[in-house]
């Protein structure tokens, strides 16, 4: 039995089928592939745009940084070359109160935690209006402030301390006066005095400070 043959009709229909069939499926990748890759581009184009804005950002506070830093180191600079120092002082000399304003600000207010310092600088405070410090008590508390040498935001901290000393009546406004001589401010919290025939025992519980230096906090952000 033979088989029945295709019209040329059918054929041709067929062949067109097929054609149609592969022209809507490449019509369809094509308008996907479109698609994805509109949509990939538009969001890297949004990327790019908030990156040139961070940067434009970026750009500007350096200007205006470098602005401030000229500004800072002129006045750093007239600040440092003023004829009299800050406490009435040379600049150039070696006295108690000579000395570059820089450097007394930082003896003023030193960056790092230093009770042995501290003792020191009281010691030669009392000596220079001729007394002598009998007992010099406080807590030193090195350890705990091992960790506190900078800060971004930093704020004074207190260092409590106690002294006592044997004077002659007379000398007690003399030797009160010294310490608003200090170039360290020292807070007097409480003042005993006691008798003792014409010398006075005082006893002065006070604090002073120091401040950690200022951190820069450098950051990075990655832009999303």
């Amino acid at each position: 039995m033979k088989r029945p043959q295709l019209s040329v009709k059918r054929i041709a229909m067929e062949k067109t089928n097929a054609r149609l069939i592969l022209i809507i499926t490449a019509s369809i990748f094509i308008v996907v592939f479109s698609l994805v890759t509109s949509k990939t581009l538009y969001a890297q184009m949004r990327y790019q745009s908030r990156v040139i804005d961070k940067k434009k950002t970026t750009l500007e506070q350096i200007e205006t940084n470098k602005k401030e830093v000229e500004s800072l180191n002129r006045a750093y600079q007239e600040f440092s070359s003023e004829i009299t120092n800050a406490i009435g002082g040379n600049p150039q000399g070696s006295g108690d109160r000579d000395g570059e304003n820089a450097r007394i600000i930082l003896d003023a207010l030193p960056s790092k935690y230093d009770y042995p310092a501290l003792i020191t600088s009281l010691n030669k405070l009392v000596q220079t209006g001729g007394f002598q410090i009998t007992t010099i008590t406080g807590a030193d508390d090195e350890l705990n402030q091992a960790t506190n040498n900078s800060s971004s935001a930093p704020q004074p901290v207190e260092m409590a301390f106690s002294i006592e000393a044997s004077i002659v009546a007379t000398d007690g406004v003399k030797f009160l006066q010294l310490f608003e001589k200090s170039i360290r401010p020292i807070v007097i919290n409480k003042i005993t005095i006691q008798g003792k025939d014409s010398a006075i025992d005082i006893t002065i519980d006070a604090k002073t400070y120091f401040q950690p230096e200022k951190k820069l906090n450098i950051t990075e952000e990655v832009v999303k």
